[in-house]
């Protein structure tokens, strides 16, 4: 069934609580409503959003808005290695798959606990936390073609994947609707602590010698986020507002020379290798040039995670996020060389 409501107001429905309404939403339950949809009747442009969690709406949004609502969830094979594929769809709240599938004793996606959206916009984002993304363990994404209007599996491995990005953020964009995800995940003990202090947080709270599962590991990473993120039910935001630059060494050598000229001679930068490039995280950069806790209008850099721009006040307009962006990333590439680019999606006419 398809649902629509004509100048629909959007401030419930993306997590950064801008006030910002769209020309028509439509909200699907069924897979079978996109071919049935008049695609041509719809307002201009089309978007489809998961639930609004990675995003910032620019703007009232001139065009149509579209929700997949379905969410069923399914164990579609098991192999005697312990492979299982788990088939979840679009619309599954993707905390609750991380859930389910950790009370199942199921391994590869218990770090990606708590991470706010839905399956669909995991697939397009290459969601990723402490070592862990979905590229890792995604088998197969299930789409909807608008070109041919009709349904198609595309593997994994042919997705683009990256940071933070895939073919579906780019080339694809306009093409393919997500409908679900198929994720290859194990039986077999396989947990990964060696990210962002989760395997000192685990030996704390359960000791060294601690015969882990899925359920222990996603408890002890939420526990991590929660200390430092903000809940978007709380105080709006869309998450990881930045995504973490890579870059060559000889450029991280010429930033650790700036931290120590600001820290001491034997200051040391936070990164994390990558290949032969490094990672440093953002907000190391942000806190490093004072942005922790400032505000601009109703938007702030949250000062428990300056990598996170929060609707501090309830009021924060969209202007507000978009000028306090700009400001951060003027001083990061004046300081440190670095242009950062946003992981939030900035959704507008264009």
């Amino acid at each position: 069934m398809i649902t629509r409501y004509f100048d629909y107001d959007l401030s419930a429905r993306n997590t950064f609580g801008m006030k910002v309404s769209c020309r028509l939403y439509a909200e699907l339950s069924e897979l079978s409503d996109l071919l049935s949809l008049d695609w041509e009747s719809l307002p201009s442009p089309v978007f489809v959003m998961g639930g609004g969690s990675n995003l910032l709406f620019t703007g009232d949004f001139p065009g149509t808005v579209i929700h997949l609502g379905c969410n069923d969830l399914s164990v579609t094979a098991e192999d005697e290695k312990g492979s299982v594929i788990v088939k979840a769809e679009a619309g599954v709240v993707f905390d609750d798959l991380c859930a389910w599938a950790s009370g199942k004793g199921y391994w590869g996606i218990e770090n990606l606990s708590l991470i706010p959206g839905e399956v669909g916009a995991s697939a397009v984002q290459n969601i990723g936390a402490y070592g862990v993304e979905a590229k890792d363990v995604i088998e197969t994404v299930h789409v909807f073609d608008r070109k041919t209007h009709s349904f198609r599996d595309i593997p994994g491995k042919d997705c683009g994947y990256g940071y933070r990005t895939s073919l579906f953020k780019t080339s694809w964009k306009d093409r393919f609707i997500v409908t679900g995800v198929s994720f290859r995940l194990s039986s077999v003990p396989s947990p990964k602590l060696d990210y962002g202090g989760v395997r000192k947080a685990v030996e704390s709270k359960y000791g060294e010698d601690a015969v882990l599962s899925p359920s222990m590991v996603r408890e002890v990473v939420i526990s991590i986020r929660e200390a430092k993120l903000p809940d978007p039910k709380v105080i709006g935001s869309a998450g990881s507002f930045f995504c973490n630059p890579v870059i060559t060494r000889e450029h991280f050598d010429k930033i650790v020379s700036i931290a120590r000229q600001d820290n001491g001679p034997d200051y040391e930068v936070p990164h994390y290798d990558v290949g032969d490039m490094v990672k440093v995280p953002a907000a190391w950069m942000i806190d490093q040039c004072g942005f922790k806790g400032m505000t601009l209008g109703g938007a702030q850099v949250y000062p428990k995670q300056p990598l996170v721009i929060v609707n501090s006040t309830g009021n924060a307009s969209p202007s507000d996020v978009i000028a306090l962006e700009g400001k951060v990333i003027s001083a990061i590439n004046h300081k440190y060389g670095i242009l950062l680019h946003p992981e939030v999606e900035h959704v507008g006419e264009d």
